[in-house]
C-alpha cells in the first residue's frame, strides 16, 4: 500500500512546509501554532471567508448611496498624487485623485512610504477600502490596491481570508497555498493522498473531484465554486470520522470478549435484579433501570462492550456503574474502576465498598500514595484473582499492574484521560478484550455525542432521582459583590461552606477577577477571620488533593478556585457556588460548576457575577430558567460552537476544519450511512474500488508516525 505513495521518498503531502521554499524559523513557528506542519496541513487550512474584489462600484453610485457600510471596490485612473512623509509611527500619507469616468474620488493611504515611488498620474488602479461622502466629495481610506496594466481587462478576484496567528500575514498563507496547489497538480501520483472518497460514492453523490475542490476552495473563480467545494470537503471530513468509527466497531466485533454467560439467562437476570434492589438503599429511577438493561445486553454479546454513559450531575451514574461491576463479579470476572484523581478514587471506593461488601465482593484501592508493602500486596491479590474490584487512578496503568481475570473496565470522567490511557487499561485483559464503560457528567447534546463518539454505544440517564433539590441560580452584576459576600458569611455562620470560582489563576491570564488576587483580597476583607483555601491547576497533585480534602472534611469554610473544581468530590455541606466573570465561561461549564453544590439536604445557591452586558445577561439567564444539562448544552453548542463546548481536541476527537457538528449534522448522517454500508461490505478495505481510500488512510497513518518521531 505504501509503495503506491512513492516508494521510500516522502509523499508530496507529507512533506514539510520547507519543501515549498525557504521559510524563516519565525514563520514556521507561526504555522506550528496553527497546527500546520506539512503540505497536507496547509491545504487543509481552509479560508473562512472571501474578500470579493470583483464588480467595482462607480463614483456616481457611491455619491448616491446612503448606506456605505463595509468596504467597496473601485477601478479608475490616477489624475494626481501627493506623497507626504510624517513623523512618528504613521511615517507617511499618500493622497491621490482617482477618476473612473463617472466622477472623481480622493484616495488616502497611511503608513506606506514606498508608495511615493510607485504611484504616478495616468496609472490605472484598482482600490478597495472604506468610503465616506463628505462636503469635500467622496473619500476612500484604501485597505488594498493593485496597479492594473492598461491592456488588461479587469475581472477581479475572490481573495481567501485565512485563520491567522500573531505575526503571520494572509498574504504569506495565500502565497504558500498557491505553491502547494501547484505541487499537487504536478504530482499525478498524489490521488491516494488527497482523495479518500471511493469513485463510486463521488459519482453517486455528484461530488466534484478532490483536486478541483482543493483549488476551488483556496482559489475560487466564483462563490458558487467555493460553495460546491465546501460541500464536498465537509462530507469528506464527516465520512472519515464515520469510517474510523465503523472500522473500530468492525475490529471490536472480531475481538474475543469475556464470557458473561453465567448472568445472561432470563432466570439469572431476574436473580441479579432482585439482589441489586436489596443492596441499594434507594429505588432506581426508570432511566437508571433502562441503562442497566442496555449494559447487561452488551455484556451478553460475544464481542466487547464499548459504551458511553452520560448523565447530569447527581443523576445516579455511580449506581449504574456499580450494577455493571456487580454483573462482572457475578459472572466470575474482575472489574477495574479508574478515576482521574486520588480523592475521586477514594470517593468511588467508599461508594462501591458500601454496596459490594454485603454482596461478598472484595474491593481494594490502588493509588500512588500507597506504601510499597501495601501496594505489592494488592498487586499480588489482583494477579491471583483474589480481588473482585480495584478502584484506582493512573496508578492502574503502570506495567506491573496485572489482573488475573479482568472482565470490565469502568472509566469515570473519561474526558480527563487520553485515548492511549484508556486503551492501556483495556490492554490489561488476558487473551480477551474487557468490556468498557466510560462515564461523563459533562452534558453533550445528543446529536453531538452521536457524531464525536460515533464508535461508542451511548446511554443517557435523562431523569433525576426524586427529592433532589437543584441549586437556585441568580445572575448578578459586579456592583452586587458586597451583598453576595454578606450572604456567604451568613451561610458559613450557619455551618455551611462555599466555593468562589475565578476564570484565571493570576494577572497574566488577563481576567477581571483572578483566583490568587481574590484569595488575598477576600482573606483580608470580606472573609477575614474565616478559613479560606486556594486551589488552582498550577498546584502540584499532592497539594491539590490536600486542599480538596481539607474542604471536603469541613476544615476549610470557603474554597477560592479556578475551574479545577469543575470535576470534584461530593461536599454535601457546600451550599453556595459563586462564579466571577461568568461571561468568560460556556453555559455547559457553568452548569458543571453549579453541580458542585446542592448535594445535601439544605437549600443551595449558584450566583453568577458578570459584566453589565445585556447580551451576556440573556445568555446566562438560560441557567436561571433550567437545570436540564442537555438543554443547556444544546444552547451552548449553538452559541459557542462544538469545539469550544467539548474542549477535547487532545483526547482523540476529530479535528474538523470545515464541518460544524451542529449545523451540518444532516450531512454527518448521510456520511455515516455511506461509511457503515462500505465497511459492512468490505471491513478490511481490500476491494479494488476502495484501494484509493486505503491508500489515503495509510498516508494519514504515515503522517502521524512521522510527527510522533519528529
Amino acid at each position: 500500500m505504501h509503495q503506491a505513495l512513492g516508494g521510500g521518498s516522502t509523499p508530496t503531502l507529507a512533506a514539510p512546509l520547507t519543501s515549498l521554499g525557504a521559510l524563516k524559523r519565525s514563520t514556521l513557528d507561526q504555522f506550528e501554532r496553527l497546527g500546520v506542519r506539512t503540505v497536507h496541513d496547509l491545504l487543509r487550512h481552509y479560508p473562512y471567508r472571501y474578500e470579493d474584489l470583483r464588480s467595482p462600484s462607480t463614483v456616481a453610485q457611491l455619491r448616491e448611496s446612503r448606506a456605505l457600510d463595509g468596504e467597496v471596490n473601485l477601478l479608475g485612473v490616477i489624475r494626481q498624487v501627493e506623497h507626504i512623509r510624517l513623523r512618528g509611527r504613521v511615517r507617511a500619507k499618500t493622497t491621490a485623485i482617482v477618476d473612473d469616468g463617472t466622477g472623481s474620488i480622493t484616495a488616502i493611504w497611511f503608513g506606506r512610504p514606498y508608495l511615493g515611488s510607485q504611484l504616478r498620474p495616468g496609472q490605472r488602479i484598482f482600490m478597495r477600502g472604506r468610503v465616506e461622502v463628505t462636503l469635500a466629495g467622496v473619500q476612500m481610506l484604501v485597505a488594498r490596491h493593485r496597479v492594473v496594466p492598461e491592456d488588461e481587462p479587469y475581472t477581479g478576484e475572490l481573495v481567501p481570508i485565512y485563520p491567522l496567528t500573531s505575526g503571520l500575514t494572509n498574504y504569506t498563507v495565500q502565497r504558500l497555498v498557491a505553491r502547494a496547489l501547484a505541487r499537487v497538480a504536478a504530482d499525478k501520483s498524489a490521488d491516494g493522498q488527497i482523495d479518500p472518497l471511493p469513485r463510486a460514492l463521488s459519482t453517486r453523490r455528484k461530488f466534484a473531484d478532490a483536486r478541483w475542490s482543493l483549488r476551488a476552495i483556496h482559489q475560487p473563480r466564483s462563490l458558487e465554486d467555493a460553495d460546491r467545494a465546501r460541500e464536498r470537503l465537509i462530507f469528506e471530513e464527516f465520512f472519515l470520522l464515520a469510517l474510523g468509527a465503523a472500522l473500530r466497531r468492525a475490529a471490536r466485533q472480531g475481538e474475543a470478549s469475556p464470557d458473561f454467560s453465567k448472568i445472561s439467562s432470563p432466570a439469572a437476570r431476574r436473580a441479579f435484579d432482585a439482589e441489586l434492589r436489596s443492596l441499594l438503599p434507594f429505588e432506581l429511577t426508570r432511566a437508571q433501570a433502562r441503562v442497566i438493561g442496555e449494559i447487561a445486553g452488551d455484556l451478553a454479546r460475544p464481542f466487547p462492550m464499548n459504551r458511553l454513559l452520560q448523565g447530569d450531575v447527581g443523576s445516579g451514574k455511580t449506581a449504574v456503574a456499580a450494577a455493571a461491576v456487580l454483573l462482572a463479579v457475578r459472572a466470575g470476572h474482575q472489574a477495574a474502576f479508574m478515576a482521574p484523581t486520588e480523592i475521586l478514587a477514594a470517593q468511588q471506593f467508599n461508594s462501591l465498598t458500601k454496596l459490594m461488601a454485603p454482596a461478598g465482593a472484595r474491593v481494594a484501592m490502588l493509588v500512588g500514595a500507597l506504601r510499597r508493602a501495601t501496594r505489592d500486596d494488592i498487586l499480588q491479590q489482583m494477579r491471583d484473582g483474589e480481588l473482585d474490584v480495584v478502584v484506582g487512578t493512573h496508578a492502574l496503568l503502570t506495567e506491573d499492574v496485572e489482573f488475573g481475570r479482568l472482565g470490565l473496565v469502568v472509566i469515570d470522567e473519561q474526558h480527563r484521560f487520553g485515548v492511549m490511557q484508556r486503551a492501556a487499561l483495556r490492554a490489561k485483559g488476558k487473551r480477551v478484550t474487557p468490556h468498557t464503560l466510560v462515564m461523563t457528567a459533562t452534558p453533550i447534546p445528543r446529536t453531538l455525542a452521536q457524531t464525536v463518539y460515533a464508535d461508542l454505544d451511548i446511554s443517557i440517564i435523562d431523569e433525576m432521582p426524586p427529592g433532589r433539590r437543584p441549586p437556585k441560580t441568580f445572575v448578578r452584576e459586579v456592583g452586587a459583590k458586597d451583598k453576595i459576600f454578606a450572604f456567604i458569611r451568613d451561610q458559613v455562620a450557619d455551618g455551611r461552606q462555599a466555593y468562589v470560582v475565578c476564570p484565571a489563576i493570576d494577572e497574566s491570564d488577563r481576567a477581571l477577577h483572578t483566583a490568587v488576587k481574590q484569595a488575598e483580597e477576600l482573606r483580608a476583607t470580606a472573609f477575614k477571620g474565616l478559613r479560606v483555601g486556594l486551589l488552582h491547576g498550577k498546584l502540584g497533585g499532592p497539594d491539590k488533593e490536600k486542599i480538596m480534602r481539607m474542604f471536603a472534611d469541613g476544615f476549610l469554610q470557603i474554597l477560592i478556585a479556578t475551574t479545577v473544581v469543575e470535576v470534584g468530590v461530593d461536599v454535601p455541606n457546600a451550599t453556595v457556588m459563586l462564579v466571577f466573570d461568568a461571561q468568560s465561561f460556556g453555559l455547559a461549564q457553568l452548569h458543571q460548576l453549579r453541580g458542585r453544590v446542592g448535594r445535601g439536604a439544605a437549600a443551595s445557591y449558584c450566583i453568577l457575577v458578570a459584566t453589565d452586558d445585556s447580551e451576556e445577561s440573556s445568555r446566562l439567564g438560560i441557567l436561571e430558567k433550567t437545570d436540564d444539562g442537555f438543554k443547556i448544552a444544546e444552547e451552548d453548542a449553538k452559541i459557542r460552537g462544538s469545539g469550544d463546548l467539548l474542549g477535547t481536541r487532545q483526547h482523540g476527537v476529530a479535528d474538523f476544519r470545515l464541518a460544524h457538528l451542529i449545523r451540518d449534522y444532516p450531512v454527518f448522517l448521510e456520511a455515516k450511512k455511506e461509511a457503515d454500508a462500505l465497511i459492512g461490505k468490505d471491513p478490511r478495505l481490500e476491494q479494488p474500488g476502495n484501494a484509493r481510500l486505503a491508500a489515503f488512510l495509510a498516508a494519514q497513518d504515515d503522517a502521524v508516525a512521522l510527527r510522533a518521531t519528529s
